[in-house]
């Protein structure tokens, strides 16, 4: 169906997603029509992981990457705390952030999926 829409978003995104659930994106995106798939992509909001990686080395003791990802709960968290694990919780980030951003946007792609396909099922 829209195979090179399909191809053309996860080479432009491979580094945004967990290479190993790679397959199965390919196959769930190259079902939809082109207007759910621009619908899915714009619903979803990929996030970078190297831009996750700058925030998280200048602005991490404040907590925006985590803020930047979606985590909320975790960026205040590191925001009140991290001054109490005297950076250690900051330093830690940079080497986890990248994988966390990749799992977020993994999340955000199959919550704007289920949520197209069950508003597919309603007007069917």
């Amino acid at each position: 169906m829209m195979s090179n829409f399909t191809d053309s978003f996860l080479s432009a995104n491979t580094g945004s997603f967990p290479s190993e659930q790679l397959p199965s994106l390919r196959q769930r995106l190259s079902q939809l029509d082109e207007s759910q798939a621009n619908q899915v992509i714009a619903a979803a909001n990929i996030k970078n992981p190297t831009t996750a990686l700058i925030l998280s080395i200048f602005l991490g003791t404040l907590g925006v990457d985590r803020f930047y990802i979606g985590h909320v709960g975790l960026g205040v968290a590191k925001l009140l705390l991290a001054w109490l694990t005297f950076g250690i919780w900051t330093i830690i980030d940079w080497f986890l952030i990248i994988n966390a951003t990749k799992k977020a946007n993994l999340a955000a792609l199959n919550n704007a999926l289920a949520t197209m396909t069950v508003s597919s099922a309603n007007e069917g």
